[in-house]
């Protein structure tokens, strides 16, 4: 076989392993936040009003947020210190353990308050495995890919969070057709339930891949950081900061459009949950052809205008998302949600290559992972819980929900227009000089922050 065939076979072979294992992550991880928008305020709030379960609800959805950051910088430093691959397996094992002991978890009627307790521990759990999934699954992608091809492969295991979210809903939504008394009694459980025959799937899948070229061409070369994600902190502030700030708005808009939708459109619009539901299906399946059509375009133009011109549409849709739900008409209200996740791509489409190109091998596992995942606990693990309480507060009235969004673009916009532009640049490179002017040295050269690109 002639090497670039090989090289191709790997690569197409690393990307459909990182989308397969991320999208049995995100089923998991997006199964609770359905469950929280239309079931989880019954069965562990029972005593508060609804509106108020459901915010207490989201609030459960929340803490996952709160635990990533903390599985990115256990997951990166022993992904910068021994490779990308043997995290991969471990983050799919401990992500399915907790969800399917959701499916098994007494509700509030049995276990009294230890219910919500155990709840809120189960998804510390998810959000910790989580959180170090996502650095491993697409350095694999990026390292793997070639130069000019790291947008597009980078973005299969981005297509992952769509895939799992359309399986999600699609099973969610299958079981909430049954009676409305033997949905809430037994019904719930068994998506959760399901998700343990996906596990197996997944770990064989990814101990079937290589492990990253970029890594295994760093190694030799020198010891890997002691603490890699203080290195990281210590050597690339500035990127870790943008990498967050460039995140508020594709976070944030993301769960607004895609969770609180659904209690707004069942508790504010008073519209049956299947009109809600089966428009994020329609909306996930536009949102996986967008995502790598995204990354292929950041390939050819570069990552920022891509990038920027999806937070300016966010921007843009902010109340126009609201006014188009506020007819009730369910065209309307699908094509809302499906603009909006159109957006969106065009920022999580390249956004694991844009990410991952900031940060050196030695550390970009940590860098990574840090800039990413410390973001989610602001943007999209809070943005269910404001949005709801910024719902109640106006007496229903969305605009100031609407404001919020507005704000979250406009931090993202700041954050990629003052980030550099990476799309050229090697992966392989000087590390940027420590504090005491000592260079830490990879195996080829660049300049760490050089001026963006405007």
């Amino acid at each position: 076989m002639e090497p670039t065939q090989h090289r191709q076979d790997s690569i197409i072979k690393v990307a459909v392993a990182s989308f397969i294992g991320t999208a049995i992550e995100w089923y998991d991880f997006f199964l609770y936040g359905t469950a929280a928008a239309l079931v989880f305020n019954r069965l562990f709030f029972p005593s508060f009003d609804p509106l108020t379960g459901t915010m207490a609800a989201f609030g459960t959805f929340a803490v996952g947020f709160v635990a990533r950051p903390l599985g990115g910088v256990v997951f990166g430093h022993y992904g910068d210190k021994l490779g990308r691959k043997a995290m991969l397996s471990a983050t799919l094992m401990l992500m399915g353990v907790a969800t399917f002991a959701v499916g098994l978890l007494p509700t509030y009627d049995t276990l009294g308050v230890w219910a919500p307790a155990l709840l809120v521990l189960l998804r510390l759990i998810q959000g910790f495995g989580l959180g170090g999934e996502w650095g491993g699954a697409v350095l694999m992608a990026v390292e793997h890919a070639p130069a000019n091809r790291r947008g597009f492969y980078g973005s299969w295991p981005q297509m992952g969070a769509p895939a799992g979210m359309l399986l999600a809903t699609a099973v969610f939504s299958v079981f909430s057709r049954m009676p409305e008394e033997a949905f809430i009694s037994w019904g719930w459980r068994i998506p959760f339930l399901l998700s343990s025959l996906l596990i197996g799937m997944g770990v064989f899948i990814r101990l079937r891949v290589a492990e990253s070229p970029v890594f295994q061409h760093r190694k030799p070369q020198e010891a890997a950081p002691r603490i890699p994600v203080l290195d990281a902190l210590r050597t690339y502030p500035k990127q870790i900061l943008l990498a967050m700030g460039a995140r508020f708005a594709e976070n944030g808009f993301f769960y607004i459009i895609t969770t609180f939708v659904l209690s707004y459109g069942t508790e504010r619009l008073g519209l049956p949950r299947s009109t809600f539901l089966n428009g994020v299906l329609l909306a996930m399946a536009v949102h996986l052809v967008a995502i790598p059509a995204f990354g292929a375009a950041s390939d050819r133009f570069g990552r920022r205008p891509v990038y920027l011109a999806g937070a300016l549409g966010c921007g843009l849709m902010s109340f126009p998302f609201f006014w188009l739900l506020d007819t009730k008409e369910t065209g309307l209200i699908w094509l809302a949600i499906s603009l909006g996740i159109i957006a969106h791509a065009a920022m999580y489409g390249p956004q694991a290559s844009f990410f991952s190109e900031l940060f050196g091998t030695r550390v970009r596992y940590s860098g990574a992972s840090l800039g990413y995942q410390l973001a989610s606990v602001f943007a999209g693990g809070l943005s269910p819980v404001v949005a709801t309480a910024l719902l109640t507060q106006s007496g229903g009235q969305a605009w100031p929900v609407s404001l919020y969004m507005v704000a979250l673009a406009v931090i993202t916009l700041v954050s990629v227009w003052l980030s550099a532009e990476t799309f050229r640049e090697k992966l392989t490179e000087v590390v940027p000089a420590s504090p005491s002017g000592d260079s830490l040295s990879e195996p080829s050269s660049r300049s760490p922050s050089p001026a963006p690109h405007r």
